[in-house]
């Protein structure tokens, strides 16, 4: 960790808030340290909430180790909508009035556990030719499939109503998204991720993290101290 007031290096822990982008966080404190060189190591998406390692100076270099690392998520899926974006942000395409049972529940459940294949979804920042997905997605042309092979573990889950808590430790790589939709598919009602919380990345806990809100009210110096 540096003080130097040239060039400050080092990482913060970010609890990021949801409607925020992630590039709106690396944007709030190239601000607040007056420093171009700052990056982080794993998007979280506008709904999403939650950790979000952010790099400041030469310890941009090191991106990759993290982005290598396990992630822990918990959030919520509903049954019964299906979206363009297999999150609540997109397009509602359709609705159903989810009938399920526990059996077909676990069931589904069991065959999203362990080491799965799973789509990317067609909004996502993942390139096909030189092109990202999402900008084919907008411009309605024909999205590739693209298939990853992932590792998922269920912590814990709990069916409300038509509402699917979860506590999902996964591999790096893995959309919740998709996984949201997996399970509408098995169910055969639809379901689309409304709430998405990231708690670890690798060993490193939101416990650790700075709010937005506290950051906005810090200036250079405070926020100098939660370099780490």
């Amino acid at each position: 960790m540096s003080f130097n007031k040239v060039e400050p290096y080092g990482i913060i822990f970010v609890d990021k808030k949801t409607k925020m982008t992630s590039h709106d966080v690396v944007n709030l404190i190239r601000k607040k340290l007056k420093i171009k060189k700052v990056g982080h190591t794993g998007t979280l998406d506008p709904i999403a909430s939650g950790l979000l390692i952010i790099l400041v100076g030469k310890t941009t270099s090191t991106q990759q180790q993290f982005q290598k690392m396990n992630k822990l998520y918990e959030g919520k899926i509903k049954l019964g909508i299906e979206t363009d974006t297999w999150d609540i942000d997109g397009k509602i395409i359709k609705k159903t009035i989810p009938e399920i049972n526990k059996h077909a529940l676990n069931s589904a459940i069991s065959l999203l556990n362990g080491n799965i294949i799973q789509q990317v979804p067609p909004y996502s920042a993942v390139k096909y030719k030189g092109q990202t997905l999402y900008k084919l997605a907008r411009k309605n042309k024909v999205v590739p499939s693209i298939n990853r092979m992932v590792n998922v573990n269920w912590l814990d889950y709990k069916l409300s109503i038509d509402e699917l808590y979860f506590k999902i430790k996964c591999s790096s790589g893995t959309y919740i998204r998709s996984i949201a939709h997996q399970i509408g598919i098995l169910l055969g009602c639809g379901a689309t991720l409304i709430e998405l919380r990231r708690l670890k990345i690798g060993e490193y806990s939101i416990d650790d993290a700075v709010s937005i809100d506290s950051i906005n009210k810090m200036d250079y110096n405070s926020l100098l101290k939660h370099l780490k």
